[in-house]
């Protein structure tokens, strides 16, 4: 097994990236171009806790390795089942998220929290735990965990990147629909 860790500061509020956190995969992220669908299976609120958990299901564009995809047959796209959690009360979203495809061959579970580190800045940390299921043949299992680190490493830098645009996008579009409503509210009041 091998394991992918990295953390990160968006400079955006807690509200603001839990809110965003339903946009990542959307135009606005032009970094996210693998991802065709994300389709929302489940969602429900536990009137306990007031804790959202929201099960998707995201389809992407196979981004395997050649030589991977040669080797054991693949098709053109790939299935990752996530489920969230969005804490208001202890402002936290967790994401744990597990692949579908190729689920037989090897096991890749990721596990992503956002949570404030204070009224304008929020954390984000990233955890995959990748799993070669081939064996005895440990220089293989090696290798294909090597290769999904090292992709996870790359989609890292690109996934903060595309958030990054859709949280300064969210940012602009709600403070214009603010300013739109002030004006539609003073011209009422005028009237």
């Amino acid at each position: 097994m091998k394991v992918f860790s990295s953390t990160h500061t968006f400079n955006y509020s807690w509200e603001e990236v839990s809110t965003g956190n339903w946009r990542k995969y959307c135009p606005w992220n032009d970094k996210s171009t693998h991802v065709i669908a994300v389709d929302t299976l489940a969602r429900e609120v536990d009137p306990a806790t007031g804790i959202l958990r929201t099960e998707r299901l995201i389809t992407c564009k196979q981004s395997a390795p050649e030589w991977l995809k040669s080797l054991i047959g693949c098709t053109e796209t790939s299935q990752v089942f996530e489920t969230s959690y969005v804490d208001p009360a202890a402002k936290t979203v967790t994401m744990v998220s597990q692949n579908i495809t190729w689920a037989n061959l090897v096991n890749v579970q990721e596990t992503v929290v956002y949570k404030p580190l204070d009224a304008h800045r929020t954390q984000f940390e990233q955890d995959a735990r990748i799993t070669a299921l081939c064996g005895g043949w440990q220089r293989i299992k090696n290798s294909i965990e090597d290769s999904l680190v090292n992709r996870f490493r790359e989609n890292a830098v690109k996934g903060k990147e595309g958030f990054e645009c859709v949280l300064a996008m969210s940012r602009r579009v709600f403070a214009e629909e603010r300013e739109k409503e002030r004006l539609r509210s003073e011209g009422k009041m005028l009237a």
